[in-house]
């Protein structure tokens, strides 16, 4: 078992340069000096103080120590097990991790070129080729964007008691030039560690407009809504809803033409979110809460936030035939909405008997392959949507 905390008298060595690594320090007194062999010399590298770790790199890279540590007075430090560093470094963002495995790399090879040693580049390891896989990633994602290569298809969702298409949601697509079609979730979740989430979102805001805009033109009638996503890092972004508001305006669309929709996660602020609507609603924007019943949400939330849609996720409609449970989840929902005075979309309806229940339910609005796969804006504005394929 690792000792709470050590104690060095003074000129007494912590570690010797070349032995395995099994402990970082963090000095808690005193002061540690840190030499090497440079060409025959003996070379003085650092003295580290209170606050300060010391062998940490050995560990981190699982390497023989590259230096002496010595005690220059009376010291008291505490261990850090490897175990306790690789746990962090398993949690740390890849491209944090393939970094500092990088700087140490090059650490160690500046070291051992002053100490007269040759060395042989490493290989990556997997933690630096996901990393660097995913810095790749973001620039090329970054130059997508640029191009206008990310693209927009479109989701129908049916309105149950008029059997006719309501809206869309606006679902975001990239055909990468060398790997094909990337999924959102993964592209996205990128976007969403970096500040490029803002750009895609103003990307995705315009071409919903225009689609709108372009389906209104060849007739639709009434006006279809289209609903997009927003993440906790776009709403955290100031003007967000004066800047959609604007682009609405400028399309000459209806303000209920575009809808916002909102996945509860752990990091969703909802003190925000709840300004976030407010500020919505005053300017006629409906806003809904997406993947309902599953992750992170709470009824405690959802009676705190005024959300105009509650979206059922479709692990529930895909069982609710076979399921008294799934069944009674999905009818519990309804009511719910019904209650709360919020509209109910369940996702996921691929069979005609599914819709029917939702009838029989009195839902108002179904999504899934039976109404529609999502299609590009093209392919909407040249096959109208057919009312019997749901019959």
């Amino acid at each position: 078992m690792t000792k709470l905390r050590i104690q060095l008298a003074r000129g007494e060595v912590l570690f010797r340069e070349g032995e395995d690594p099994g402990t970082a320090f963090l000095i808690e007194s005193g002061e540690i000096e840190v030499r090497t062999r440079q060409r025959g010399r003996d070379v003085l590298l650092s003295v580290l103080g209170p606050g300060e770790l010391v062998g940490e790199m050995a560990v981190i890279d699982e390497s023989p120590r590259t230096a002496t540590a010595r005690a220059l007075d009376d010291c008291v430090l505490f261990p850090i097990d490897r175990h306790q560093i690789a746990e962090r470094l398993a949690a740390t963002d890849p491209i944090i991790r393939s970094l500092l495995e990088g700087q140490l790399k090059r650490y160690r090879g500046a070291l051992a070129a002053l100490q007269g040693k040759q060395s042989a580049p490493d290989a990556l390891s997997p933690s630096e080729r996901l990393g660097i896989s995913r810095i790749r990633l973001e620039a090329q994602l970054r130059e997508a964007l640029a191009e206008g290569q990310l693209e927009l298809s479109f989701q129908p969702l049916l309105d149950v008691p008029l059997g006719r298409i309501a809206g869309y949601e606006a679902l975001v697509r990239w055909e990468h030039p060398e790997r094909g079609p990337i999924s959102a979730a993964e592209f996205v979740a990128l976007a969403e560690e970096t500040s490029l989430i803002v750009p895609v979102g103003e990307y995705v805001i315009d071409t919903a407009c225009e689609a709108i805009a372009r389906l209104m033109a060849a007739g639709a009638d009434p006006a279809p809504f289209v609903a997009v996503n927003v993440s906790a890092r776009q709403m955290a972004h100031p003007g967000l809803i004066e800047r959609i508001v604007a682009r609405v305006d400028a399309a000459g669309l209806p303000r209920g033409s575009l809808k916002l929709e909102i996945t509860e996660s752990g990091v969703l602020d909802y003190g925000l979110a709840a300004g976030l609507i407010e500020l919505c609603h005053r300017h006629g924007i409906r806003v809904a809460l997406d993947d309902f019943g599953t992750g992170y949400s709470n009824l405690c939330h959802l009676h705190r936030l005024s959300f105009d849609t509650i979206k059922v996720d479709q692990s529930f409609s895909h069982d609710m035939l076979d399921s008294p449970r799934a069944m009674a989840i999905v009818e519990s929902a309804v009511h719910l909405g019904r209650a709360v005075g919020a509209e109910i979309v369940v996702e996921g309806i691929e069979t005609r008997e599914q819709l029917r229940a939702l009838r029989r339910l009195g839902c108002r609005y179904a999504q899934g392959y039976l109404v529609g796969r999502p299609q590009s804006l093209a392919q909407l504005l040249a096959s109208p949507w057919d009312p019997a394929s749901v019959v």
